[in-house]
């Protein structure tokens, strides 16, 4: 058999594959064939070369999907011109933004038909954002005196659950003006922690997401 000479290329073609068609049947419906199908000519050997199984393709989907965010949050989290809380708006202020925002929420998938993937997800958020960008911002936000809490394990899972999960239509189906409120109580929390991080223009603009994912549907 030819050694194949651009491995990294062929990995990129099947995750390209895989996510397209997760975003449109849901991972429990697409099958390895389909993976294949969608190919052009690849071998069932070749992807196997990759990845073990259907699941560890899921998980480098999953990586992929965050690597640009969590890049994001790292670059944040090591400036050394802002305080803990001017960071944690940044964040807020930068993940909504972002240019790529509009066509994630345009091909957005129906988390009701991805289990795993959500699972995956969030366990990213949690054993990952929260405790590696989140956390560490709280607690320089404590040492400068700007953020004020016991618990920065706690609140910063507690931060980005609220944020990425509980307000994101793409997870509930939440409707425009519900996805509005949400989001407008969010930022009445935050206050009630001392963190005016949360202003109106963000909350305009998560209202703006969640009419592009109603509309695509």
């Amino acid at each position: 058999m030819a050694r194949n000479k651009h491995p990294e290329e062929t990995v990129k073609r099947i995750l390209d594959v895989a996510y397209s068609l997760f975003m449109e049947k849901g991972y429990e419906a697409t099958s390895i064939q389909d993976i294949i199908n969608g190919l052009g000519g690849l071998s069932k050997g070749a992807i196997y070369h990759h990845f073990k199984s259907k699941e560890d393709i899921l998980i480098a989907v999953t990586d992929r999907m965050t690597y640009e965010s969590n890049q994001m949050l790292a670059d944040i989290r090591d400036r050394s011109d802002l305080s803990g809380k001017d960071k944690l708006k940044m964040i807020f202020q930068a993940s909504l933004n972002r240019p790529v925002q509009d066509e994630i929420f345009t091909v957005a998938p129906d988390f009701s038909k991805n289990p795993k993937l959500l699972f995956s997800l969030l366990q990213d958020t949690i054993y990952d954002a929260a405790p590696h960008y989140v956390m560490p911002i709280i607690e320089q936000g404590i040492a400068d005196g700007s953020i004020r809490t016991d618990y920065p394990e706690e609140l910063a899972e507690l931060i980005i659950l609220v944020a990425n999960v509980w307000t994101n239509p793409m997870i509930f189906d939440s409707s425009e003006e519900k996805t509005f409120h949400k989001f407008v109580i969010f930022q009445q929390m935050m206050r009630g922690f001392g963190l005016d991080i949360v202003d109106q223009e963000m909350i305009e603009r998560v209202r703006a997401l969640a009419a592009i994912y109603q509309r695509k549907k």
